[in-house]
């Protein structure tokens, strides 16, 4: 029994020795110790850059004018096509089957007017030697002019029925490449259903929404000369473009105060409309001061660019970024991060904070 009891206090005091002893470290950066950076802005700059967007200054959704079934695609979507060339048919069976019947009709009223031209010939000699009255003469010039008008009236509907009969071909009206099919073979084209869409290639622009204030100092030539229109797309040696001509539409956005400006490009770029690109405008256009981050502090997982941002407490938060050029180990933010803010330049040891 005695030694039960000794048995038993033993292993308390064992145990609670075993809590005295220290914990080993935890996986983890203390926050205090990361290394940070208070980013702060750095004046206008050599330029400032906006989004923008890829157009083609001509981009033509085709449509049909009449109802009919798909019979034959000729193109699919990355073709490139000429002008005149086919791309849809419809099914014209009926429509060839009017034209024909207006053709036939024009025959015979041809064959009536033949008649009634030979009638107005004998009855118009016949007056003259006075062997009808002035009236049977009257009637005869009256048929005739009936019979052309008949005629004329058969020609214009033959016309109209084959032009018609036309509608069910449709072609490409300009040399370009097709940007999208709508439709499959089969399918039921409606007037009016876009069926494919098509561009040319060789004359594109990039529209970007522009403060108010920036946009109303572009006009000048000067300002043109130092514009560039940066195209992530393209290889490094054209990426850089300047446009040949500015346009600033005379409306602007009641909700972001801005005014889509449209910026011309002179050569034929492989891009195509809808693509990303970065208008970069000279400093003393109204540009903003520019803020930049060490590049080594930049975070990317998956699409999303990101930075980890330290609270008033030390804390680390990861915060998504959109980014400008870089240039000489720092990289411009456009967005995300504002002036006096820290942000952690070890973005491996600030994920391990918890």
């Amino acid at each position: 029994m005695a030694l039960h009891r000794w048995s038993s206090i033993l292993g308390h005091a064992a145990w609670g020795l075993v809590l005295a002893l220290p914990l080993p470290a935890a996986a983890t950066a203390p926050a205090a110790a990361l290394a940070s950076v208070t980013v702060k802005s750095g004046g206008n700059g050599e330029s400032s850059g906006f989004d923008g967007v890829v157009e083609a200054l001509r981009q033509t959704v085709i449509a049909a004018q009449v109802q009919g079934a798909v019979i034959a695609l000729t193109v699919k979507a990355g073709d490139a096509v000429r002008a005149g060339q086919v791309l849809v048919r419809l099914d014209a069976r009926a429509a060839l089957q009017n034209a024909a019947a207006g053709d036939a009709q024009v025959r015979a009223a041809r064959a009536e007017m033949e008649a009634a031209t030979r009638e107005v010939e004998r009855q118009r000699a016949l007056f003259a030697r006075q062997y009808i009255s002035q009236a049977a003469l009257d009637r005869a010039e009256a048929q005739f002019k009936s019979t052309t008008a008949i005629v004329e009236s058969q020609v214009a509907q033959a016309n109209a029925a084959r032009t018609q009969s036309g509608f069910y071909v449709l072609s490409a009206p300009y040399s370009g490449v097709i940007a999208e099919v709508s439709v499959v073979q089969g399918d039921m084209a409606m007037p009016g259903r876009p069926l494919m869409t098509i561009y040319d290639p060789a004359a594109m622009r990039v529209t970007a929404p522009l403060p108010q204030s920036l946009a109303a100092r572009l006009g000048g030539a000067d300002a043109m000369r130092t514009t560039r229109i940066e195209l992530p797309g393209l290889p490094a040696e054209r990426s850089q473009q300047a446009p040949t001509r500015v346009t600033i539409l005379p409306a602007a956005d009641p909700a972001t105060h801005t005014v889509p400006v449209r910026f011309d490009l002179g050569a034929s770029l492989p891009v195509a409309p809808g693509s990303f690109a970065r208008v970069w405008l000279p400093a003393g256009n109204g540009s903003q001061a520019r803020v930049f981050v060490p590049s080594s502090s930049l975070v990317q997982r998956a699409e999303v660019t990101a930075v980890y941002v330290l609270d008033a407490g030390g804390k680390p938060h990861l915060r998504q970024v959109r980014l400008g050029r870089a240039n000489g180990g720092m990289t411009e933010v456009l967005a995300g991060v504002s002036d006096g803010e820290r942000v952690a330049t070890d973005p491996q040891a600030a994920a391990r904070v918890r």
